[in-house]
């Protein structure tokens, strides 16, 4: 019966994100929302309830998940050969924990909400960096530092200088969003006035 029931959640997942197979070019701000119209919708409402910039929601996830909804972290391994538990609890798109996710769930009252929905996955990244520019002073639009904060927790931010490996994630999320927000720059007239208008 439990197997059952989760199949049923996971066919419900799939159905209400519409078509959740990775996108073909997820380096392609203009490329991603050409294939996944609604998805434009959904970062531009989470720009203007946030105010995160869409170029910042899609390289979080294009370094968290790389736009997988089901990602989850690769388990450990004994001797290197024998799968063991996960590091930790992350899944989909934004690989939030489970505990933060519960966090966001109660804070913005979005109870229904699911890590392998890309909506509510785009409305956490706002909600989180929100929370990181009223506790740590850090821009939302700092991509660098923004991801940081994702990253290691607002309470461990504080230490990201004594960890290079976070570091040169921080900087790979930098370079993405320059490279999304140049792309968004050309193609954001042309999907404002077609079938991406915001209703």
């Amino acid at each position: 019966m439990e197997f059952l029931k989760n199949k049923l959640i996971i066919l419900f997942f799939f159905l209400s994100t519409g078509c959740s197979s990775i996108p073909s070019n997820t380096s392609n701000s203009c490329s991603i929302f050409d294939e996944r119209y609604l998805w434009y919708k959904h970062t531009k409402k989470v720009e203007q309830k946030w105010g995160t910039p869409i170029y910042i929601q899609l390289a979080i996830i294009k370094m968290e998940s790389d736009f997988d909804w089901l990602a989850k972290p690769a388990r450990q391994k004994i001797f290197k050969v024998i799968p063991f538990k996960r590091p930790s609890s992350s899944f989909g798109y934004s690989q939030a924990v489970k505990g933060t996710w519960e966090q966001y769930k109660k804070e913005t009252g979005n109870k229904l909400a699911t890590r392998a929905r890309f909506k509510d996955s785009v409305d956490f990244i706002g909600w989180y960096t929100n929370k990181t520019e009223t506790i740590l002073k850090i821009s939302k639009e700092n991509a660098f530092k923004q991801y940081l904060a994702y990253h290691e927790g607002w309470g461990n931010y504080k230490y990201y200088k004594k960890n290079k490996k976070v570091i040169n994630l921080a900087k790979k999320v930098e370079r993405q969003s320059k490279i999304y927000k140049k792309q968004l720059s050309e193609c954001k007239n042309s999907l404002n006035k077609n079938k991406y208008i915001i209703f």
